[in-house]
This record gives structure tokens, C-alpha cells and sequence, in this order.
């Protein structure tokens, strides 16, 4: 004889499919010494819903524990972000003013852990200033090195000086009063000159007074002048850096011996060379 069963079938609400149960007589009978027949069944049942009702409900506080979990994440996340982007901000404050720049108001001095209600969008846009504003600093510290570079800094020879820039210098062979629009370098004949600093070879001429002389455009107003030369290393169009030979000190022109005439010229004006020479720059 085969043994009967009974199939329990559970509609939960939403879009879940029914679940099917097969009871046994056994087990109808077993609830049916507690409750009757029709009891046995219902209460089968009725621990069957709980049992699926009490499991939706675990998985649900799991979802939302979860849910939870994955949010203090993202804000413990957030808060890092924000405190990077802070210092960030801060130091590119401290570059700004390195380089010469206003520190810009658009990238903000306000540590971004005391503003309110920071979200997403506002760090991107944060973020987004900053790479602008990094950017700009690169090009500005760029340009400054490419200035620096540029600017005549170093003594052209080795030597002692022999005569100062002056605005009237009484002229040791013309024996009259005139100025003197350079420095004049004594050092032995053939000795080597060298560019004060990066620059483009503008002109090589020889000129009364002056002899065999070498000008070089350093770019940003700023020209140099060598008199009395022996020979010149380089041609015209040539570009040269700081510290490479030029040229070698020379007799030639009117002079009272072996020695460099050196000028400096800022916007077509003669300035004193001393004043643009480091201390102690002077080459071996």
C-alpha cells in the first residue's frame, strides 16, 4: 500500500515563486495527536509560513547591515578624500606664492573637513581646481628657470678687476674724462671667456676702441658685450648656455694691455655688470 502525503503549497507575497512542501502521514499524524487533523495541517503550515517569513526576515536585516556596512565605508572613504584634498589645497597655496602667483580663491584655504555638507560633486570640482592651478605653477616655475638660465650671473673670466663701471672714468690712453659702460677683467692673453649665461650669439664685429667684439641676447631685454678679444669660439645664430666657452681675452682695440671689456645692457641701456654677478661666481 503506498504511503499517502500531502503537498503544501505557499504563496508568498511579491514577485517570489510559491514554494511546494510534501507532508507525510507520519507527520500529519504526529500534529494531529496535538491538534486533530485539520489542526496538524495548520500547524504545519503555519510553521512552514514562519519559519519563510522569519528567513526573509534574517535576509532582509542582512541586506540592510550590509547596505550599512558598505555606507560607513564610503564615508570613512570620503573623509579621507576631503582631508586630502585639504592638504593638497593648502600646499598649493605655499606653491603659489612660491612661484609669484595670488593664491586663488577658487582652490580655497578652508580645510574641507569644516565645510558643510560636502558631497561628491564638490570634491570633483575641488580636485579639478587644483590640477588647474598645479598646472599653472609648473608653467610659471618653468618660466622662471628659463629666466634665471638666462640671466647674466657669473663673472665671463677669471682675472682682478682692473676698472669699474662709471658714468666718467678718466680714459688711461685718450686722457680725458668719459664713462665707462662695463668692467675691465685683467687676465694673460689667450685666456678663455665664458657665456655669464644661456643666450644667442647676436653679432661678432670689430669697432673702434673696442677691437674684436662679441654680443650675445640673453633674451628679456637683456644683452652682454665682450671688447678687446683675441678670437671668438662660437658663430653668430649660435646658441650657447651658462659657463661655455666663447671666446679668449685679447689686446686688440684701444687698450693699455691684455684685459676684457665686459657690458651689460637691460632694455638698450647700460647697467653696472657688478650688479648682476653672484658673489663668488666666478669661473675656474
Amino acid at each position: 500500500m503506498m504511503k499517502r502525503t500531502w503537498t503544501v503549497v505557499i504563496v508568498p507575497h511579491g514577485s517570489e515563486s510559491p514554494r511546494h512542501l510534501n507532508v507525510s502521514e507520519r507527520t500529519v499524524r504526529v500534529a494531529k495527536w496535538g491538534a486533530g487533523f485539520a489542526g496538524g495541517i495548520v500547524v504545519v503550515a503555519a510553521a512552514l509560513i514562519g519559519l519563510s517569513i522569519a528567513r526573509g526576515s534574517v535576509l532582509g536585516i542582512l541586506g540592510l547591515d550590509s547596505r550599512a556596512h558598505e555606507m560607513a565605508v564610503m564615508q570613512k572613504r570620503v573623509a579621507v578624500l576631503q582631508d586630502t584634498i585639504a592638504s593638497l589645497a593648502k600646499r598649493g597655496d605655499q606653491m603659489r606664492l612660491l612661484a609669484g602667483l595670488p593664491v586663488s580663491d577658487s582652490v580655497g584655504t578652508t580645510p574641507v573637513s569644516e565645510m558643510v555638507a560636502v558631497d561628491m560633486d564638490t570634491l570633483i570640482r575641488r580636485a579639478n581646481d587644483l590640477s588647474a592651478s598645479f598646472a599653472e605653477v609648473s608653467d610659471r616655475l618653468s618660466k622662471n628657470v628659463e629666466r634665471l638660465a638666462s640671466t647674466p650671473s657669473i663673472m665671463p673670466t677669471t682675472g682682478w678687476l682692473s676698472s669699474e663701471f662709471s658714468r666718467s672714468r678718466f680714459h688711461p690712453i685718450l686722457h680725458k674724462a668719459r664713462p665707462h659702460e662695463g668692467i675691465d677683467l685683467a687676465a694673460p692673453y689667450g685666456t678663455p671667456v665664458v657665456a655669464p649665461a644661456a643666450g644667442t650669439v647676436e653679432r661678432i664685429t670689430t669697432q673702434n676702441g673696442y677691437g674684436l667684439v662679441l654680443e650675445i641676447d640673453h633674451g628679456n631685454g637683456v644683452e652682454t658685450k665682450y671688447a678687446h678679444l683675441s678670437r671668438v669660439l662660437v658663430h653668430v645664430g649660435q646658441r650657447v648656455t651658462r659657463g661655455e666657452p666663447i671666446a679668449a681675452i685679447g689686446n686688440s682695440g684701444l687698450s693699455t694691455g691684455p684685459h676684457l671689456h665686459y657690458e651689460v645692457h637691460v632694455n638698450g641701456k647700460v647697467v653696472d655688470p657688478l650688479t648682476y654677478v653672484l658673489p663668488g661666481a666666478i669661473p675656474d
